[in-house]
């Protein structure tokens, strides 16, 4: 696998969980938002990732071979990256609450809240943390990897 292509593949990974963190973010941001302008409360957003294939399938079945002979297992299907490929909308309802004199409350008396779980939102920060950490991390690597290379060119 060439820099270029180390250096893309963590990059793509970097972009994703950068919006998957904003996404989160604004989640939190919004917890308690009862009204959007639409006149509804605010319904979680979440982020959908797909990996990228960036080898032809010629390319796949020689990497596959490579890897196979010298690691004695199929080569892992994504050779390039990830990207994202929604960001949607969560269907689940809304919390309510009996809060008669909060001005976005029904004739009942219940205001419907955002379907914003802060403790599944705070671990899915963490873990949006920890793969940012990682892809730069991987970034590093291959950044030490080619400058070791070129000084044994220099040698």
């Amino acid at each position: 696998m060439s820099f270029q292509q180390m250096m893309k593949i963590s990059g793509s990974a970097l972009s994703a969980q950068r919006l998957r963190m904003d996404t989160i973010s604004n989640n939190l941001a919004n917890a308690q938002t009862t009204r959007t302008a639409d006149g509804t409360p605010y319904r979680r957003q979440q982020v959908s990732f797909q990996p990228l294939f960036e080898h032809s399938l010629l390319e796949r079945v020689k990497l596959s071979r490579n890897h196979e002979r010298h690691l004695g297992t199929a080569v892992p299907a994504s050779q390039g990256g990830v990207r994202v490929t929604a960001v949607t909308e969560d269907a689940r309802p809304g919390k309510m609450v009996y809060e008669p004199s909060h001005p976005d409350a029904d004739e009942a008396g219940y205001v419907t809240y955002p379907n914003v779980n802060v403790i599944e939102e705070m671990t899915n920060m963490i873990s949006a943390s920890r793969s940012y950490e990682a892809s730069v991390t991987a970034l590093q690597s291959a950044k030490t990897l080619a400058l070791k290379a070129l000084e044994i060119g220099r040698a």
